[in-house]
């Protein structure tokens, strides 16, 4: 089959988005096994998805510039070699610490994978078809999020956790050789510019520090870090108006359906990232089942997710699509409204309508803020919006999963994750779904601001 360069750029963008969205995401499933084999504590146990998440928050904004300088190309499949490395290393890993050192490697890779796959299709395609485009990137990230905790569940349970490494390896390979053969051209928009070292370094800093801190805030040296962390983005961001090749280009949130659009994937991400975590430990911990039932059942949202997310796409090239993101969010509100009152009672079917709402909210949301980030900046922006959307995306997942480690170290101690501390673990979901239920709120209330704004975007679309 001959494959035009739309049509390769596409597809490997589909490929990378899938594979590193079901180590991230599949990992949750295994996060107990892993635990029992390296005899971890609950708060070292929440740290196994959330490094990732931490590592890629750091690496994103950097990885907008180097990309947009050296081509988005080289920088996806830079990308992609070092995920494949940290990958095979997880499978040999012999202790926690050599554990989550690969951990790192595999967010550093999934770092430059997210800005350059973001920003290779937005170079490659056209603008009126620029929804449909990124709704089927986002519809890899969501059957990715699908899939994983089946094959993932049936990996753990049959084969151990390492497996869950093994079975990634030949389609990362596969995607590295697609790149190679079917995507001669090459994407500069950065070519002329600096890199901009200081600035990454003061971002780099601050993000580590606030996230980090975030995590720990039950503790005095976690909330000083986490206000050193706040204080250090203040000075990057005053840093960078100043520079003629800033890292990120901070002018770009003059523009109020961009900076809205990022509040809302922000908030999003913040509130949904943790769920699948919450529902798992439900699962897994409060009803007693096994790692690969409790897949079986963590499929209906996101295979929702990935149905809805090409569709809405492809409308957001015809209506406004941060009417969209308002409304899917809004939805997404009520379903995490629902898991707030979850009990060890409450009965099967309510908690498969808040994951089917979940769902249908999410697909609606996504890929129309997806576009409307990516379509609010001039093209030569692309990799820098692509590296603000990836880096809303990564923080609000790591602050979500930072979240999580909060309250169930502020409810638990230091206690495991185990059937006999059901209560416990019911009263700490609790708290989190009601946190992230406001969160779902604050993002419906950013996509009409941006609504309202008369900024324009970059393509053809009704306001």
């Amino acid at each position: 089959m001959k494959l035009d360069l739309e049509t390769s750029v596409i597809l490997v963008s589909f490929i990378t988005s899938f594979f590193a969205v079901f180590l991230s995401n599949g990992i949750i499933i295994g996060v107990p096994a892993i635990a029992q084999d390296f005899a971890m504590n609950n708060v070292i146990q929440n740290w196994v998805p959330t490094i990732l998440f931490l590592v890629v928050a750091v690496c994103t904004v950097p990885a907008g510039q180097i990309s947009g300088k050296f081509g988005v190309k080289k920088s996806l499949l830079a990308g992609v070699l070092v995920f494949l490395i940290g990958s095979i290393g997880a499978c040999l890993a012999f202790s926690t610490e050599t554990f989550l050192v690969f951990r790192v490697l595999q967010g550093a890779g999934m770092a430059f994978l997210n800005v350059s796959a973001m920003a290779m299709v937005v170079q490659a395609v056209k603008p009126q078809n620029r929804g449909k485009a990124l709704g089927f990137t986002v519809t890899g990230v969501y059957l990715a999020t699908s899939l994983s905790p089946v094959i993932c569940g049936f990996l753990v349970h049959n084969l151990g956790w390492r497996s869950m490494f093994y079975f990634v390896i030949p389609f990362l390979v596969l995607c590295i050789i697609l790149m190679i053969v079917k995507i001669p051209h090459e994407w500069k928009t950065y070519e002329n510019d600096k890199i901009d070292k200081v600035g990454s370094i003061i971002y780099a800093i601050g993000i580590l520090a606030f996230v980090y801190g975030f995590t720990t805030l039950t503790n005095t040296t976690g909330l000083i870090l986490t206000i050193f962390g706040l204080v250090m983005l203040v000075i990057f961001g005053a840093y960078e108006l100043r520079q003629t090749s800033p890292v990120f280009n901070m002018n770009l949130f003059k523009n109020k359906k961009f900076t809205s659009s990022n509040i809302a994937a922000l908030c999003s991400y913040i509130a949904v990232m943790v769920v699948t975590t919450i529902l798992n430990y439900h699962f897994q911990y409060v009803r007693g089942w096994d790692a690969q039932m409790s897949g079986m059942i963590l499929i209906i949202t996101p295979i929702i997710m990935a149905v809805m997310a090409p569709n809405s796409g492809k409308l957001s090239d015809r209506i406004h699509p941060q009417k969209l993101a308002a409304l899917g969010i809004g939805i997404a509100a009520v379903a995490l409204a629902i898991l707030t009152f979850l009990t060890g009672d409450t009965p099967l079917y309510i908690v498969v309508i808040a994951m089917i709402l979940q769902g249908i909210g999410m697909g609606l949301f996504s890929s129309p803020n997806m576009n409307a980030i990516m379509s609010s900046v001039p093209p030569k922006d692309a990799p820098t919006a692509s590296a603000s959307q990836a880096t809303m995306r990564t923080i609000g997942q790591t602050m979500s999963l930072g979240l999580s480690t909060l309250v169930f170290a502020w409810i638990m101690g230091t206690l495991p994750l185990a059937t006999q501390y059901a209560g416990m673990i019911v009263s700490a979901s609790q708290i989190i779904c009601g946190i992230c239920t406001a969160a779902c709120i604050l993002a419906v209330f950013a996509s009409l601001v941006g609504v309202r704004s008369s900024d324009k975007f970059n393509t053809d679309r009704p306001n």
